[in-house]
This record gives structure tokens, sequence and C-alpha cells, in this order.
């Protein structure tokens, strides 16, 4: 039987152009307040962004049938989004205003299978160590029952925005 999934979001640009203007923590306390719009790619795969401190950012995903791959279970791909969002956003956190990041490489290891019975997972990202020009991080992806799904290293290159 065919499904359906409307997905809405916002302006992405007013987002980014938000994101120049902040240091990375307030700008993500920004986002979890719903002071500033939430990024396309959390609509489209159902995923949020729940909590942040320096150095630190946890996402929530609830896995469903339309996050599955061919075999019935949730994508691989979905993993790694969810490890280099939390990696990413760990780094983002220790910012200041007017710079920026982007992943220079994502190492993963799926752990454990996920299905749209496993429930509510999390993604817990944690800066390890942050540089003038590159910083280091990883991620772990939790089931409620605090088992390890899946792991990232990500290395991050820093730059200034403008």
């Amino acid at each position: 039987m065919e499904r359906t999934r409307t997905v809405h979001w916002n302006d992405a640009a007013a987002t980014a152009e938000a994101a120049a203007s902040m240091a990375g923590l307030d700008f993500l306390r920004a986002l979890i307040e719903g002071r500033l719009p939430g990024p396309p790619i959390g609509a489209l795969l159902g995923f949020g962004l729940d909590e942040v401190e320096h150095g630190r950012a946890v996402f929530s995903f609830e896995p469903g049938e339309e996050h599955y791959n061919p075999i019935g279970s949730v994508h691989g791909g979905v993993y790694a989004t969810l490890l280099d969002s939390a990696a990413g956003c760990a780094v983002h956190t220790t910012l200041p205003q007017g710079m920026a990041y982007t992943s220079l490489d994502l190492s993963t290891r799926f752990l454990r299978p996920i299905t749209m019975h496993t429930g509510k997972v999390r993604a817990i990202g944690t800066v390890l160590s942050a540089g003038k020009r590159t910083a280091l991080a990883e991620a772990g992806l939790y089931d409620d029952q605090d088992r390890l799904l899946g792991h990232a290293t990500s290395t991050c290159m820093l730059f200034p925005l403008g």
C-alpha cells in the first residue's frame, strides 16, 4: 500500500543569515527555543536539536518506515546524518560570531539495527579537541536504554564567514 509524507520548512537563507550574526552557542539556543526556524534537513528526516552547551549537542529522532532501506531497517545514511549533525553542532557551540565550520570527514560505525520499533533515539555529540583551523568531535547514537547504536568521529574545518 502506498504511503505519503508531506514536509514543510522555512526559508533556509534566513536562518543562515542569523547564524552569521551570532556566536554558535547563542545561534543553536535560538533554534531550540524556536526564535529561529530549524533547518530543512530536520523537517525532511524528522529529527530535532534538543540540548546544547559548550562543546556538546544532543539531537533526538523517532525512526519511521519512511527512513527504511530495502531490507526493512533505518538506512545507514540516516545514522550518518544524525551523527554528523550532533558532532558538527557540538563544534558549532564553541565558535565565536563570524566563524563557521564544515565537516572534512566523518568516520561511522553502525553497531545495532534501528527500526520503527526501536523508539526514540538520541545523537549526542561532544568536542574532543578544538584548534584554530580544525576541530575533532565524536557522536554516539543511543536508544532509550542507552545502548550504543552507532558511533562517529568527525574532523571539522573552521573558517571565518564573509
